[in-house]
């Protein structure tokens, strides 16, 4: 009779124990379930662009349509050849489809123009030879010395520069800002008086290209942020 009071004594003392512990746990939780913080990561790097767009626009005009589609198509097998002895692979050029402007049926134009027809045509060189392409736009100079002018024709840039390899990097730059994100974090945590805990929520990232400034367009800057919510602990 003693002992089974005994043992119920001790069952009752390691309810009680228990429950304590219980208690204790959910009480914390209570507390620390709102405690949290929210930081930024960064990753950010220079790289040159691997691919490159050149636009090269040449204009044909004249009275006769079949000698201006003459002087076009020659004019652009001189520019293909200029490319192409110097590196520029034939698949990597590619002509648009000429454009054709008849001035006697352009009612808007009240000027007298001293030829009929005009014939435009865009040649795009597009490239991972970035530097080939960058040589080459230095020496227009050499298509001029052949009698070829390359107009602007309201092109802002002509030239545009990427960077296709992107997708490469950025596993690689996303760990990085998610472990500046953390490093930021353990410094608040340690400021405030807390631990670090586990993390509540995050976003794969924002990524964004942009040239490094309108000088120097061939060269990129890559970008990544990530947002992470840790939670902190006593």
């Amino acid at each position: 009779m003693k002992q089974s009071r005994i043992l119920e004594a001790c069952i009752v003392a390691a309810a009680i124990v228990v429950f304590g512990l219980l208690l204790k746990a959910a009480v914390d939780n209570f507390t620390n379930k709102d405690r949290r913080v929210t930081v930024k990561g960064l990753s950010e790097i220079e790289v040159p662009a691997d691919q490159v767009t050149w636009s090269i626009t040449t204009a044909e005009t004249g009275n006769d349509l079949q000698q201006v589609y003459a002087n076009s198509s020659a004019v652009i097998k001189k520019i293909r050849k200029f490319l192409t002895s110097n590196g520029i692979k034939n698949e990597e050029i590619s002509v648009g489809t000429p454009v054709v402007t008849d001035n006697e049926t352009d009612r808007w134009n009240a000027d007298r123009i001293p030829f009929r027809f005009k014939i435009k045509t865009v040649l795009s060189v597009n490239s991972g030879n970035v530097d080939k392409v960058r040589e080459l736009i230095s020496r227009q100079g050499e298509l001029l010395q052949q009698g070829i002018a390359i107009i602007n024709d309201g092109y802002m840039n002509p030239v545009s520069y990427s960077f296709v390899s992107f997708q490469e990097m950025k596993p690689k730059m996303m760990e990085e800002a998610i472990a500046n994100a953390q490093k930021t974090a353990n410094q608040f945590a340690s400021t405030s008086g807390s631990k670090l805990g586990k993390i509540i929520a995050a976003d794969q990232g924002q990524f964004s290209i942009n040239s490094k400034d309108e000088n120097n367009p061939e060269i990129k800057k890559l970008r990544v942020v990530t947002t992470i919510t840790y939670q902190l602990k006593n």
